[in-house]
C-alpha cells in the first residue's frame, strides 16, 4: 500500500506532504520514487519555538543538499515557500514563541515541475508536518503547511 501512494503521487505538493508526513524507513522510499520521478529531494527535522529556528533550518538543508544556490531567485522562492508553509501550520499566523507555541516538525524541500505532465517550468514546494502547542507534553496537536513557488 505505501508504495501505491507514491506511485499515485504526480504532483509536486503532493509529493513534499507525503515525503514530510513518512515515517521511518518510508521516508526513504519516498524520497527515492521522488527521485526517480526526476525530483530534486531533501527532508530533515526541525523543533523550536523561534520561527527564525525553523527558517534557518529548512534553508541550511536546501543549500547543503544544492536545491538552492546563491542567485536570488532560489532563495527568494524557498524564503516564501517556507512562509506559506508555515501559514498553514500557524492556521494565518506566523508566531511560536512570543504566543508561547512550539513546534516539532519533519519537512521536505522538493524541486520539480508542477505536475509530471507540466515539464516546461521548475517550481520548488516545502512540505511540514509535525505537532504545534504549548511547551507541555500533552498539550499539543499534529498540523501540516505546504508551500510552492516558481523557480
Amino acid at each position: 500500500m505505501s508504495g501505491l501512494m507514491m506511485e499515485q503521487c504526480s504532483s509536486l505538493g503532493k509529493t513534499a506532504l507525503l515525503i514530510a508526513m513518512a515515517e521511518g524507513e518510508l521516508i526513504d522510499t519516498y524520497a527515492a520514487s521522488a527521485r526517480d520521478k526526476g525530483f530534486a529531494v531533501t527532508y530533515g527535522k526541525v523543533g523550536s519555538m523561534d520561527i527564525q529556528k525553523i527558517i534557518a533550518a529548512i534553508e541550511t538543508a536546501a543549500r547543503r543538499e544544492g536545491l538552492v544556490d546563491e542567485r536570488y531567485r532560489s532563495q527568494h522562492a524557498l524564503y516564501h515557500a517556507i512562509l506559506d508553509a508555515l501559514q498553514g501550520l500557524g492556521r494565518g499566523q506566523i508566531q511560536l514563541g512570543n504566543v508561547l507555541r512550539t513546534v516539532g516538525l519533519r519537512f521536505s524541500i522538493v524541486i520539480g515541475p508542477r505536475t509530471l505532465k507540466d515539464t516546461d517550468d521548475l517550481w520548488l514546494a516545502v512540505g511540514m508536518y509535525g505537532m504545534i502547542g504549548a511547551p507541555i507534553k500533552g498539550h499539543e496537536h499534529e498540523v501540516c503547511g505546504l508551500g510552492i513557488n516558481h523557480l
